[in-house]
């Protein structure tokens, strides 16, 4: 059984036959000690602060009956480990990302390799966004308290920062894809049909989601591995 926050993802599970409903991850509509195991792929690093992260590992262990296992992966800070770096910064920002290969196995592909594909003028259109809501009148905001935007492929410089997403494609009208109609590049029409939207990150550094994970008394951590730009925590229920 699988849940999600979007409801256009859980349409897709349904569509596929899968069982996937919508929900918080911070409150899960299952009864307590009902699960085998749980996995918990690439949620945790959304929430903007270490209490919130904290609930939903706690939420998760909720789910689990004694003797159950999950599995945890968040982003990490380091994406160059043990003087290798991760698919993520070896990908060339030229490349093209394959929507359809975010649901293959974790082997197949590293679960840091499933962001849209996003270039350094995505970053320069978004600092673009920011300042213009300053010019317009809105109340400055205090010192540092803007986050970060991130460069697509590139090492992390902070660990809370926005990731721009830069949508291309879908559909102008039913039937008409925005693809057929050509626009001069930074033309205020592309950037209407090719919007960029900031999604926030919290990237784990070193030993950060086992501590989480072992500050809970029922909780014992059975593994703690670095996989592709992942941090990654098997543990068990007791």
């Amino acid at each position: 059984v699988g849940c999600d926050r979007s409801k256009n993802l859980v349409d897709i599970c349904g569509e596929k036959n899968f069982q996937a409903f919508v929900c918080d991850a911070l409150s899960v509509p299952i009864r307590s000690g009902s699960c085998d195991a749980c996995i918990s792929i690439a949620v945790i690093h959304h929430f903007s602060t270490a209490e919130r992260r904290l609930a939903t590992i706690r939420e998760l262990v909720r789910l689990l009956r004694p003797g159950g296992m999950a599995l945890i992966y968040v982003w990490a800070m380091e994406q160059e480990y043990k003087n290798q770096k991760s698919k993520y910064l070896k990908k060339k920002n030229g490349s093209k990302d394959k929507e359809e290969e975010i649901n293959t196995g974790m082997a197949q592909r590293p679960l840091s390799d499933q962001m849209p594909h996003s270039s350094s003028q995505d970053s320069a259109y978004s600092d673009r966004l920011l300042n213009d809501s300053k010019d317009e009148g809105h109340t400055k905001p205090v010192a540092d308290s803007r986050l970060p935007v991130h460069t697509n492929r590139t090492s992390f410089h902070s660990q809370d920062l926005l990731i721009p997403w830069h949508l291309k494609g879908g559909t102008k009208n039913k039937g008409e894809s925005v693809d057929t109609v050509s626009f001069p590049d930074g033309s205020k029409e592309l950037q209407e049909l090719n919007p960029v939207f900031h999604r926030y990150y919290h990237v784990f550094c070193e030993g950060e989601l086992e501590a989480a994970c072992r500050s809970l008394d029922c909780v014992r951590v059975q593994k703690t591995y670095y996989d592709q730009g992942n941090w990654c925590v098997v543990l068990e229920k007791l």
